[in-house]
């Protein structure tokens, strides 16, 4: 949808998918690369008109069909729900040969989406429990040798793409839905382009160096303050409410946002492959991008839902 702040630090280490050759890390710390070239190639990271191409391609698919038919943003989610599980089944998969429930998954996965709209959290409860019940009798059929890893890991994807985008789903139809689903997608994007231009700029110390080199705390200072002026604008203009309430939301949401960047690494790791997909050209696959908006979307409602009122 957006840059993201992963080259906020010139560097890069020996582990799988992270970015550019040039560099590497190592446990003193980052170590910059030699020569121009190399440098700004390692600033850059992916191809970034690809990325930019495809960031504002997705931007515009969602903010037509949330202001065209708000439903319709529902049915956006459920596809996305649909690609972003298959891509970390196949990722698992191809990384660690660990054989999640995938047909359950899928359906289930709608399910979860699917019911949140009419029934609320109730669905939710009783998709995501179905879900979790037919995970155990698919995987049933192949026997006991690692039955437990792979229930597991049926259990996380259930919980980590479908739950979680649910709560999308839940900000799309409560009352001034456009406006919630806006401040959560602005605040996200405000993050990421706040901190791809601090750490361009400014980026010298590694946040979490063995699990993003990449990441450095000026640009996490960057998406803050991005994120917090989105977060007060949103907050005003959607809802008329106190624009502190909204540097608050901001700085909730861009937290959010940086520990869901740092989650789908550690996973990426686990298994040891650079991208879930190949969907995106320069972004990887959908999940890439899915990574920093999926916790965030239980964040933004559950911070919304105190901070604006229902009626």
């Amino acid at each position: 949808m957006s840059f993201s702040s992963d080259a906020a630090v010139p560097v890069t280490s020996d582990l799988p998918g992270d970015g550019p050759a040039g560099g590497s890390v190592t446990p003193e710390g980052p170590r910059l690369v030699r020569g121009m070239k190399g440098y700004k190639r390692s600033r850059l990271g992916r191809n970034l008109l690809a990325a930019i191409g495809v960031g504002v391609g997705m931007g515009a698919v969602i903010l037509l069909s949330l202001l065209i038919v708000p439903q319709g943003f529902v049915a956006l989610l459920a596809i996305c729900t649909g690609i972003a599980t298959w891509e970390l089944a196949g990722a698992l998969r191809r990384g660690a040969d660990i054989r999640v429930s995938v047909p359950v998954l899928l359906v289930g996965g709608q399910a979860i989406v699917w019911a949140s709209w009419p029934f609320g959290l109730h669905g939710v409860a009783v998709a995501l429990g179905a879900t979790v019940l037919g995970c155990l009798l698919w995987r049933m059929r192949e026997g006991a040798a690692h039955f437990v890893r792979d229930i597991s890991a049926s259990l996380f994807v259930a919980l980590y793409v479908p739950l979680l985008v649910a709560f999308a789903v839940q900000l799309t139809v409560a009352p001034q839905g456009v406006g919630r689903v806006l401040t959560f997608l602005l605040c996200v994007i405000a993050s990421d382009v706040g901190g791809y231009a601090a750490g361009v700029v400014a980026g010298r110390h590694p946040m979490a160096p063995t699990i993003s080199p990449k990441k450095s705390w000026e640009g996490f200072a960057g998406s803050q303050i991005a994120g917090m002026i989105a977060g007060s604008l949103c907050v005003a203009l959607f809802f008329g409410e106190a624009w502190y309430w909204g540097t608050l939301v901001g700085a909730l949401l861009v937290a959010t946002a940086t520990l869901g960047d740092l989650v789908e690494s550690l996973v990426k790791r686990d298994i040891g492959i650079k991208d879930m997909g190949t969907l995106l050209p320069g972004h990887g696959g959908l999940l890439d991008r899915m990574d920093s908006l999926l916790p965030t979307a239980f964040v933004a409602w559950a911070v919304l839902g105190i901070v604006v009122p229902a009626g």
